[in-house]
């Protein structure tokens, strides 16, 4: 029988400051706004994951990346959403 790992809480991330927000442009398609959001929620779960010590693809389990969605107050990730994480923590990994 397996035992299911407990998660690791998150360290507590430092608090930086951010930009002012800027309205998005207007006219696009549809699917643009949505890729863009997609984009974002995944760099800010691929950057809590990072901080948590996941910094390899294999490790970040969609289930792991939905827990940590949880932890930091982002909806939960579609399954797109998990392979595009797993791709940023990729690209960073090479560093």
């Amino acid at each position: 029988m397996a035992v299911a790992a407990t998660p690791c809480p998150l360290p507590d991330l430092p608090t930086l400051p951010t930009l002012p927000r800027k309205r998005l442009p207007a006219g696009r398609p549809r699917d643009w706004y949505e890729s863009h959001n997609r984009r974002l929620k995944a760099m800010r779960l691929a950057i809590a994951l990072l901080h948590s010590g996941v910094n390899r693809p294999r490790t970040a389990t969609n289930r792991r990346i939905r827990l940590v969605a949880t932890q930091i107050g982002v909806h939960r990730p579609s399954d797109t959403t998990c392979r595009m994480v797993r791709t940023l923590i990729h690209h960073d990994s090479g560093r």
